[in-house]
């Protein structure tokens, strides 16, 4: 019987150690990090976070395009067509925590090398992401396309601060939004007025620019930029974290083209 106590008594002192052990690896206060744009969870720091992302990969976004090495295209070897419509429908604005973000319901869309990809939302950065000649823009806005495959082509669109923006105020008019809020709308919303009517662009392949940065994304960046108050960019600005933009990213073995003049119809 002494033996039979005894092994019990080890039994329950494996089992006490054990259950110890095991708490201390699933501890409930342990936060898993979220990427940001500053500290600790800042793009420094995406790829450790992201651990199944393409954050670390060869094609990232954004890049400094250097004018001067872009690869001169024709617009008939680039084929791009903006089919933006007045009827589309805006269906909400939220605050996600890391920009201001615009659904759409599936109406507009562009044709990129004789693929559709339909605009799915629209989002801002400010300062700018890309740098063009190391010059980095005040606001950059992306529209962000994406097919039936799943890939994305971006329109990207610089601002500078100049006259007001009819297209700012009508986006503005629904701010302001806390973080994580959103609003219905549900209304239409003409965004060809965004569009410069010289459609000069650079393109490259590359990816998104946050979490998960996956790397099938062709890029649109458009030369001329667009006209904006001083007003609209602090609006703007007071409803986003401060500098939520990526870092420049290597360009590696990548061409940059340019595309000159093109007169996008819209339809």
């Amino acid at each position: 019987m002494k033996i039979l106590r005894n092994g019990v008594y080890v039994l329950m002192l494996m089992a006490l150690f054990s259950c110890g052990k095991e708490t201390k690896t699933t501890d409930p206060h342990k936060e898993e990090k979220h990427w940001s744009y500053e500290g600790e969870t800042s793009p420094e720091h995406w790829a450790e976070i992201e651990k199944n992302s393409d954050c670390s990969g060869k094609s990232q976004s954004p890049i400094n395009i250097i004018d001067i090495k872009a690869v001169p295209s024709s617009p008939e070897e680039r084929k791009l067509t903006f089919h933006y419509t007045e009827q589309t429908i805006l269906n909400k604005v939220r605050n996600n925590g890391h920009s201001i973000q615009y659904d759409f319901e599936r109406g507009d869309s562009l044709c990129n090398n004789n693929v559709t990809y339909d605009l799915v939302q629209i989002h801002f950065h400010e300062p700018s992401e890309h740098t063009i000649n190391g010059v980095r823009y005040p606001i950059e806005i992306h529209l962000v396309h994406q097919s039936d495959e799943k890939n994305y082509t971006v329109v990207g669109i610089m601002g500078i601060e100049g006259g007001e923006s009819h297209f700012m105020q009508r986006m503005e008019s629904y701010l302001p939004l806390e973080v994580n809020e959103e609003k219905v709308i549900d209304r239409s919303f003409d965004i060809s007025t965004i569009l410069p009517v010289e459609r000069d662009y650079y393109t490259y392949q590359g990816s998104l620019t946050t979490p998960p940065c996956t790397e099938n994304v062709q890029w649109i960046i458009l030369k001329n930029p667009l006209e904006l108050s001083l007003e609209e960019v602090l609006e703007l600005r007071s409803n986003m974290p401060l500098k939520n933009y990526r870092n420049e990213q290597p360009i590696n073995d990548r061409k940059v083209y340019l595309i000159r003049d093109v007169k996008s119809p819209t339809s």
